[in-house]
């Protein structure tokens, strides 16, 4: 593979900005769609690792395995959440997609959800942290208000966009920079595009035009990487990490 050439000036000269006025960046990073070992889950571990951010990996509850849970034991580096329940859309036609929107009924999506808690903590036990992620970061609003009593204490989209109502005793905890451009193809998006959105929003955060309290975050998906969307999550760590940042971690309890 060719080199990566992307430049990351910009987003240096932010984060300098950042330690002139002591400010601390927390960051996340979110990985969605497990379900069994792969090579790919391979190389997010070693990733993970080498880089020392941690990953919420949001695991398809109905199809998770035990080998899954057999790879991810033991380690510290990665922290599953449950990843609504099968990953199946139940919209219309023409509709964006959907697992828990109006087009199921809201029983069905409460019981789904607590199942998925319930399944992957019957699989991994006290690892799994109680973060529900709405396949395709959509859930209906009517749903948001059970879910602290089904056991999740979060909920996670994509972007900064919170969801559209506030509940109490559920935290939003949202992603900001997702590299994959997925139509027509699954690929990485223009580099240098994704680095002025990282900038933008870091700087509205340091000017406080947003809040810094939620964590920053990266959203990815192992199974669909190639090499190309590998090295810019490598690079954006890296170049993330000489931030003063605080590595987010959900409580699992």
């Amino acid at each position: 593979m060719q080199a990566l050439q992307i430049d990351w000036t910009p987003l240096r000269a932010e984060l300098k900005r950042w330690h002139r006025k002591q400010l601390t960046l927390p960051v996340w990073w979110r990985d969605d769609d497990a379900t069994a070992p792969s090579a790919a889950l391979d190389h997010l571990i070693r990733l993970s690792e080498e880089v020392n951010i941690p990953v919420h990996l949001a695991v398809i509850p109905r199809d998770a395995t035990p080998a899954l849970a057999a790879t991810l034991k033991g380690n510290d580096q990665m922290i599953p959440v449950v990843h609504g329940w099968a990953h199946a859309n139940h919209e219309p036609e023409g509709e964006n997609r959907c697992e828990f929107g109006l087009g199921a009924p809201l029983a069905q999506r409460q019981e789904q959800a607590a199942e998925g808690l319930r399944r992957l903590r019957g699989l991994m036990g006290a690892t799994v942290a109680p973060m529900f992620v709405p396949p395709w970061n959509r859930v209906a609003d009517d749903v948001l208000p059970h879910l602290p009593s089904l056991g999740f204490q979060s909920i996670s989209g994509a972007h900064p966009n919170a969801q559209a109502a506030e509940i109490p005793d559920l935290a939003q905890i949202n992603t900001h920079v997702d590299p994959l451009y997925w139509r027509p193809s699954r690929r990485l998006s223009e580099p240098q595009l994704l680095v002025d959105r990282c900038v933008r929003l870091l700087k509205r955060r340091r000017q406080g035009k947003t809040p810094n309290e939620p964590p920053f975050g990266l959203l990815t998906h192992h199974l669909v990487h190639d090499d190309r969307v590998w090295e810019f999550c490598r690079q954006f760590w890296l170049e993330m990490s000489e931030a003063p940042i605080s590595r987010f971690r959900h409580p699992v309890s």
